[in-house]
């Protein structure tokens, strides 16, 4: 189902949305539209570029990103799924899960009345490692992609027990510079700082950033807007199903030893992930679907 000649004629959209090959085999989604353009890999489902029409880009991708089958992209916004972090009892199990390297396939692929587009994929059931993941589970990623960009990543449990499941949107944003941007939305909030062995604090006003940062933000369900000075704008970012915000940049040391972020790349780059996370970690019933929802929108800063 995922040769490119079969994703083409079923779903391509000629002068909207064509499907692509990397040199590597890998296979991207290319979206073009009076209100946006976007890329999309089938490896984790994971939208690699969105950039509204007459924008700069709003999603951060690495100069020195690989794209190799079965290995992560440095940018981007990853599915970490069904754990986010390490796992919780298996260290040679991966981080974040298995969800962000596998191959997903199509569901949909259509216009809307709007001008939107909207794409839908799934992780084949038996794609899943059943010795990481032995759950009866389905998976899907819905997008809309336009002016604004709507994310709805959806788990349904159809096993007969509860199980539980942590995860994010790992999402990275293009910023001017991480040392002149501010979080704000996250005032008051409770957060484990996993730079300093996960010590809880309580954010006090705006998020700034001027080392390492690494935490995980509990009761976190207000918007956040990324105010950046430099390139003029606000990012909005509206979340449901996500109790918990992960905020990351590694700074200077930890990224010059990552050798895909490029020449200083975490200058350009900050990781807002609405995230089920910590303390967040559902335990999703039987016959359960859970939406995390996010969307992501860009605002002229007054």
């Amino acid at each position: 189902m995922n040769s490119l000649d079969t994703l083409n004629r079923l779903y391509g959209i000629p002068g909207l949305i064509e499907f692509l090959e990397e040199p590597n085999g890998l296979i991207h989604i290319a979206v073009t539209s009076a209100q946006a353009s976007a890329r999309i890999s089938l490896q984790g489902a994971q939208i690699i570029q969105w950039t509204p029409q007459g924008e700069k880009p709003i999603i951060w991708l690495s100069d020195a990103a690989t794209f190799r089958p079965g290995k992560s992209i440095r940018g981007g916004a990853p599915i970490c799924w069904p754990w986010f972090g390490p796992h919780a009892t298996r260290a040679d199990f991966p981080a974040h899960g298995f969800a962000r390297t596998l191959s997903w396939e199509m569901l949909t692929a259509a216009t809307q009345p709007d001008g939107t587009v909207r794409i839908a994929l799934h992780l084949p059931p038996d794609a899943m490692p059943k010795d990481q993941w032995p759950h009866d589970t389905t998976l899907e990623c819905h997008f809309t992609i336009g002016t604004q960009l709507e994310v709805n990543l959806v788990t349904h449990n159809r096993s007969a027990h509860s199980l539980p499941l942590s995860q994010a949107l790992h999402t990275y944003f293009r910023i001017g510079d991480i040392r002149q941007i501010q979080l704000t939305g996250l005032e008051d909030c409770p957060y484990l700082d996993k730079t300093l062995n996960g010590l809880h604090a309580t954010q006090q006003g705006a998020v700034h950033f001027s080392q390492e940062t690494d935490r995980i933000y509990l009761n976190s369900q207000r918007d956040i807007l990324i105010e950046d000075p430099v390139l003029q704008r606000r990012i909005r970012i509206t979340k449901s199903g996500s109790a918990s915000t992960v905020v990351w940049n590694p700074w200077i040391e930890k990224s010059t030893k990552m050798g895909d972020m490029g020449d200083e790349g975490y200058l350009t780059m900050v990781c807002v992930e609405n995230a089920n996370a910590a303390d967040d970690t559902i335990q999703l019933a039987p016959g359960q679907v859970h939406h995390l929802r996010v969307c992501y929108r860009s605002e002229p800063l007054a």
